[in-house]
């Protein structure tokens, strides 16, 4: 028995959040979203049904590969109202860049380059607007967010939802479209095959997942945000530092000739996302990348076992790239020439489908993660 067929309820569910029922809820949506792929011929175009369940939509039209994502930042700007009245730091900027990140990331895992990206900034009241250095920062930390990506800001929609949100709150999410470079097919795990090495790309810390475990472990801490954690630095503000944006590293790694597989984007369900493409293969981590200060304090608070925090949180994970054998280091040095940390953490193997962590001793199996159609794509 591995320690994931032994574990009760996870720390995340009991903060609101059960990963195992808004999967059912993907995969009925993703079933119902199959019986409409045909309207596109319509149009000239064609939906490439492989990439439901992708982190992004796949269609051809006009000779052309695009993709399409929707993607939002959770209860993350939560957690910059509460660090703001309670350490007087201003997060919206860094919230603002974070959602960016969370839609472009996501696009480019299936070989996507961004070209547009659009806002959907929800208040609880319009008065939330009348601090205008917030809003400043806000509106500042997107525009960063897409000149990271390479991607035109090109509008969105503000509503105010009284009575949906709380006054003093704001949504974020937003979409995008992106374009798979001339001469590339998108990258939905078909290439993938035994031998081909995984590497891992670092993370900045919490990224967009977590925050509502985040907030329960603050509400309940006589410090809250202000708890200082092992790196002296304060919780709230840790927690806000900027995720990552990878689609520099992508761009580069299109444009050059390493042999790429397969991308994945490390987020909700942590490192079971290893194993989203639906093949009989088995994805085998030798070696972690370090955990940063603020998740291993929420790993510590929560209770959680290794199992729980590595199929929760990224826990230092943030993207891996899947790569022909011997491809890893050129890999890696892509990463370093765009600023990031990497290395070559594993490989791919013969199946079963599984995700085995072999530092840990924990092993995921296959019906941990399913997010495709019901029936397949």
């Amino acid at each position: 028995m591995n320690e994931r067929e032994s574990r009760g309820p996870s720390a995340y569910s009991s903060a609101g959040v059960d990963y195992a029922v808004l999967d059912e809820g993907k995969r009925d949506a993703l079933t119902q979203a199959l019986a409409t792929s045909g309207l596109l011929v319509a149009n000239g175009g064609h939906a490439i049904d492989e990439s439901r369940g992708e982190p992004a939509f796949a269609f051809e039209i006009g000779g052309q590969t695009f993709a399409f994502v929707v993607e939002g930042l959770g209860t993350k700007s939560m957690i910059a109202r509460a660090v703001e009245q309670e350490l007087g730091f201003s997060g919206f900027g860094a919230v603002a860049y974070d959602t960016v990140a969370a839609i472009v990331n996501d696009l480019c895992c299936v070989g996507a380059l961004p070209l547009v990206v659009n806002a959907y900034f929800a208040t609880g009241a319009s008065e939330w607007y009348t601090r205008r250095d917030r809003g400043a920062d806000l509106l500042d930390g997107w525009r960063e967010g897409c000149l990271a990506a390479g991607a035109v800001w090109g509008g969105g929609e503000s509503p105010s939802l009284p009575g949906l949100l709380a006054a003093d709150e704001i949504e974020l999410a937003g979409s995008a479209v992106g374009l798979v470079p001339t001469g590339r097919t998108p990258l939905l795990g078909a290439d993938l095959r035994p031998g081909d090495e995984i590497v891992i790309v670092a993370s900045s810390g919490l990224h967009a997942n977590g925050s509502s475990l985040a907030r329960s472990i603050a509400a309940r801490s006589a410090t809250g945000y202000a708890t200082t954690l092992a790196d002296g630095r304060a919780f709230g503000v840790a927690l806000l530092d900027r995720s990552v944006i990878y689609v520099e590293l992508v761009r580069a790694l299109l444009a050059s000739d390493l042999e790429i597989h397969y991308l994945s984007h490390i987020t909700g369900h942590g490192l079971l996302k290893l194993m989203r493409p639906r093949r009989e293969l088995s994805y085998t981590i030798e070696r972690l990348p370090l955990v940063p200060p603020v998740l291993d304090h929420l790993v510590r608070e929560s209770g959680m076992s290794p199992s729980h925090a590595y199929s929760t949180l990224n826990m230092g994970s943030g993207f891996a790239v899947y790569c022909a054998a011997g491809a890893g280091p050129g890999v890696v040095e892509c990463a370093a020439a765009a600023g990031l940390s990497a290395h070559v953490a594993g490989r791919v193997g013969e199946g079963p489908r599984r995700v085995v962590l072999e530092e840990l001793g924990v092993v995921f199996e296959s019906g941990d993660l399913d997010l495709t159609p019901r029936g397949g794509a």
